[in-house]
């Protein structure tokens, strides 16, 4: 069957507006220049403007006056009332948060995957004195970056992983990351069977991860455990994952 090329252009312009629309999701209320974003989305300047021109008339893409950076648009937050205010993983997994937060008494995520970042979903503080929050609720990062990130792509076919962490250059190298540092993370990831972030996002600090599967079987998700290096030593980590394992089965018992 011959392609359309006017059909498949209008899927290429799709795919570069969501795109962008994911990356500017990163920057949150801070935004990002035009600069960064041909930057990290691999576009040349003037697409990514047409494109941002375009996605703010119809309110998606928002830019501010003092800054002049762009920020995901209000437009978003109404489209996003169509869907049901909690997700089946959250339903899932919300009896179960709380309990594992206070039984490891340090800071506890949920981040679900979405095409090459995770977005964490929720966050629960423990009891300890000092806790470590890198993330909020709705931060994204890309997969290769975080702990979470790391435990997904482990879970993946080691070609697949690398694709993505390929795919994802631009962005790991915002965090001082190069694809092959990000690919032995992976690595170590998969050998150990949990992620360990040994230096975190924040200075100081430890995370660890396990993997959470859908209902076909597929990585989609991940648990979390952040805090300072005293707290994560590598003497608890395995007693810690196993936690971790536990909690995992027990929400992907509930999702079915």
């Amino acid at each position: 069957m011959p392609v359309d090329s006017k059909t498949t252009g209008g899927a290429q312009a799709v795919r570069r507006a969501v795109n962008l629309l994911r990356v500017l999701s990163m920057a949150r209320e801070s935004g990002y220049g035009l600069t960064d974003l041909a930057r990290l989305t691999g576009l040349p300047h003037p697409t990514v403007h047409r494109m941002l021109r375009a996605l703010m008339e119809e309110g998606l893409v928002e830019q501010k006056g003092a800054t002049h950076r762009y920020v995901v648009g209000q437009e978003i937050q109404f489209l996003a009332l169509a869907r049901a205010p909690q997700t089946p993983l959250m339903t899932a997994a919300e009896s179960h948060l709380g309990r594992l937060a206070d039984q490891l008494g340090d800071t506890l995520f949920l981040t679900q995957r979405t095409g090459p970042e995770t977005i964490c979903v929720a966050r629960r503080l423990g009891a300890y004195p000092v806790q470590v929050v890198p993330l909020r609720v709705g931060d994204r990062r890309p997969l290769g970056v975080s702990s979470a990130g790391l435990a997904l792509l482990a879970a993946l076919p080691v070609e697949e992983a690398r694709r993505i962490l390929v795919l994802n250059a631009p962005q790991l190298a915002e965090y001082r990351l190069t694809v092959e540092a990000s690919v032995a993370m992976v690595r170590d990831a998969r050998r150990l069977g949990y992620a360990l972030r040994d230096r975190g996002i924040v200075p100081g600090t430890r995370a660890i991860s396990v993997v959470l599967r859908d209902a076909s079987g597929l990585p989609s998700a991940a648990l979390t455990v952040a805090g300072v290096v005293r707290r994560l030593s590598h003497r608890r980590t395995p007693d810690i994952a196993e936690t971790l394992w536990q909690a995992a089965a027990q929400i992907q018992r509930s999702l079915g």
